[in-house]
């Protein structure tokens, strides 16, 4: 039945190693062998030299330090931070998106940060440094997509009354769009975190398979208008063949040829690459098992 099948329960099992886990260990094991190279290799100044993100380095053609820089961390509160992040929403838009599309936006995202704060030392070095590294755009940017999925989930920020994940959303860009607005000398890439939840906001809207932003309430009904006209669309379609629905088929010929593809389907793609009429059979789905 569908509520034996662990892909179907409320808090299905994930395998340990996903690829927030793997990033989390990726970065931890550059930030180790970063700091090895500062005890026993000039200092580390080669890595600063040929993996930090920097104006003068992108210059020389050295175009792997947009990657590079996001593996590398000045300190351990600094890694500290963006694991939290990562552990703590990573998994949430990894499992609703699936591994690829994640990590399509938290290095998309990492990029943009990147690409925002570089341009910004080239024309203001006084206030924006001379390089760049760590992983916090890209971070901000999965913070921001799950903000823009899930609005309303409650947020803890250390001993503070929980927060809704938009407010969160809103406080992290005024913080980061301020301080770059209002320069001033610091060793926090604040331009790198505009640049992160931009990209994000940026992406989330243009890929129209997802939900749209949750507090505009013009994109709002227009995703809510398409979404009836294609249910009216395929009602019609469903009557002039004379089909049986797809929640009247007998429950384990219903699994077995309606939801188990789709979730195939969701564990290779992630769910933005669903089709309405899939999105209504697993609807049918849940119904299902609501009324069990």
């Amino acid at each position: 039945m569908l509520d034996d099948r662990s892909y179907m329960r409320a808090n299905p099992g994930r395998p340990f190693w996903s690829a927030t886990v793997i990033l989390m260990v990726s970065v931890v094991i550059c930030f180790a062998l970063q700091n090895i190279a500062v005890v026993y290799w000039n200092g580390g100044g080669e890595i600063s030299k040929y993996l930090m993100l920097s104006p003068g380095g992108l210059k020389q053609g050295f175009v792997w330090q947009l990657l590079t820089f996001q593996f590398l961390h000045g300190s351990l509160g600094h890694i500290f931070g963006n694991l939290l992040g990562l552990f703590f929403f990573g998994r949430t838009v990894e499992s609703r998106l699936g591994s690829r599309e994640f990590l399509k936006i938290y290095f998309l995202c990492g990029l943009g940060g990147g690409i925002l704060q570089v341009l910004l030392q080239w024309g203001l070095p006084q206030y924006f440094g001379s390089g760049t590294l760590g992983a916090s755009a890209g971070v901000l940017g999965i913070i921001a997509a799950f903000a823009l999925m899930e609005p309303e989930a409650p947020v803890f920020i250390g001993f503070l009354l929980p927060l809704r994940a938009k407010h969160l959303l809103w406080i992290e860009l005024g913080i980061s769009l301020f301080f770059t607005l209002v320069p001033a000398p610091s060793y926090t890439a604040n331009a790198a975190h505009l640049g992160g939840i931009l990209t994000a906001i940026v992406y989330m809207r243009w890929d129209m398979q997802r939900a749209p932003l949750p507090w505009h309430p013009l994109l709002a009904r227009r995703r809510k208008r398409q979404l009836v006209q294609t249910a009216a669309q395929v009602s019609r379609w469903r009557a002039a063949r004379n089909d049986k629905q797809p929640a009247e088929l007998p429950a384990e010929e219903f699994i077995s040829k309606e939801v188990d593809p789709i979730l195939d389907k969701i564990s290779a793609h992630g769910i933005q690459s669903l089709t309405p009429r899939e999105r209504q059979i697993l609807e049918a789905a849940r119904s299902k098992m609501a009324r069990r």
